[in-house]
């Protein structure tokens, strides 16, 4: 026969929430390392096209040149994502990363259609869940909190 109060035991255990347990840090760290080696895709190819000798085929955004629009975009891309990737400002570097998304959903694809919009808009909902919830335990910036040199 079996031990139904066990089962429940376990069955409870398995569904309780828990904000600060391991596996909550360990959600947030897949999020941010995975959405970050993700955006380094799109990135590193615009590093590549800014310091190319080729003329910047980029587009204007917002009364900003193309080569400034190329620049603040790389920023964005590359250094706010590796920020992201180690834990480091995530909060202030999702933000930023999340306004970029919300440019190229918004106002470079404004006429494509969704399925053209949902990559940029599937960026931006995790950007703003990290902006939420930080970095967690698993970062340089937690580390930096427990030695006591982060405030």
């Amino acid at each position: 026969m079996y031990n139904y109060k066990s089962i429940f035991k376990k069955m409870k255990k398995l569904f309780k929430v828990q904000p600060d347990s391991n596996q909550t840090a360990i959600g947030i760290l897949l999020a941010r390392v995975g959405i970050a080696a993700l955006m380094l895709t799109h990135g590193v190819p615009k590093v590549l096209q800014l310091f190319s000798s080729a003329p910047v085929e980029f587009p204007a955004v917002m009364g900003m040149s193309s080569q400034l629009s190329l620049i603040l975009t790389v920023f964005t891309e590359v250094i706010c994502s590796l920020l992201v990737m180690v834990g480091l400002g995530t909060r202030i570097a999702s933000a930023l990363l999340a306004a970029t998304m919300l440019v190229a959903a918004f106002y470079i694809h404004a006429a494509d259609p969704f399925a053209v919009q949902e990559m940029s808009l599937h960026f931006l909902l995790v950007y703003l869940v990290l902006m939420i919830t930080g970095s967690g335990k698993f970062s340089i910036y937690y580390l930096l909190q427990q030695k006591g040199l982060s405030k």
